[in-house]
């Protein structure tokens, strides 16, 4: 009963979360003349917002079903999560901001590239790629399939490797903030900041929206590296390519 009731209440909180966040997104980039630089051809429309949210909302019972698991481990003592910020060296907080960063990317990346497998896309990631032009909404909007498959890794992670709960909450933020803000349909970052220091090692809206163009690259999360070292990334010179009419 416990579990019952944890899941429907995480279901709850990242629900509202989505929404909350996606609203506001959606009205400060898109609103009147629009903040940022449009990446979309056009402005996301109704119809296209409302099946992002009803995908959405599907994912939530989903992503929260192993959380729920792991919270309530925790009130058992039976995770890595810890609440005494000096139960390990304080040095580990950061250090272990970045460990999660990085191991997330990795699996992340090696599973969206798989789900591109055309054996896989149809019943898997399909729904997600309906929106090739798509909005701050899109950011959760998954197959039930992809959602089971990249639910359950931080999770998982978190009965191994220690992280503090505010590490861990801090981690969820940059997930939530990134993943909206990546599928907004506008670039926030001025252009030239993208080609210099930190922006040209990290997923940006400009980098994820060339992956909705183009479809078959740009698989990465957090950071490009893996692109880069896989031969996967798509750049804008590539998309531009793409769009320039034959010579023949």
């Amino acid at each position: 009963m416990d579990l019952l009731v944890t899941t429907f209440a995480l279901s709850l909180i990242i629900g509202v979360r989505y929404l909350a966040v996606g609203v506001l997104t959606h009205w400060l980039l898109w609103a009147g003349a629009g903040r940022g630089r449009q990446l979309n051809q056009a402005a996301p429309s109704a119809k296209r917002i409302r099946a992002e949210i009803m995908a959405s909302l599907i994912s939530c019972p989903i992503y929260a079903l192993p959380a729920a698991l792991v919270l309530e481990a925790w009130k058992r003592g039976g995770t890595a999560i810890y609440d005494d910020v000096h139960a390990w060296p304080l040095w580990w907080l950061p250090v272990s901001f970045v460990v999660y960063m990085l191991a997330h990317d990795a699996f992340y990346y090696w599973v969206h590239r798989g789900l591109h497998h055309p054996r896989v896309f149809p019943w898997a990631h399909a729904e997600h790629h309906r929106s090739r032009d798509p909005s701050a909404f899109a950011s959760f909007a998954f197959d039930p399939a992809e959602a089971v498959a990249t639910a359950w890794f931080l999770p998982a992670l978190a009965l191994f490797v220690p992280i503090h709960w505010g590490v861990a909450l801090a981690l969820l933020t940059l997930m939530t903030a990134t993943a909206v803000l990546n599928h907004a349909g506008r670039e926030v970052w001025p252009a030239s900041w993208l080609m210099r220091a930190p922006l040209s090692w990290l997923i940006t809206a400009t980098h994820h929206d060339a992956h909705h163009k183009r479809f078959n690259g740009n698989y990465g999360l957090y950071f490009q590296m893996w692109d880069r070292w896989a031969s996967t990334e798509v750049t804008l010179d590539d998309l531009h390519r793409q769009r320039r009419p034959s010579s023949d």
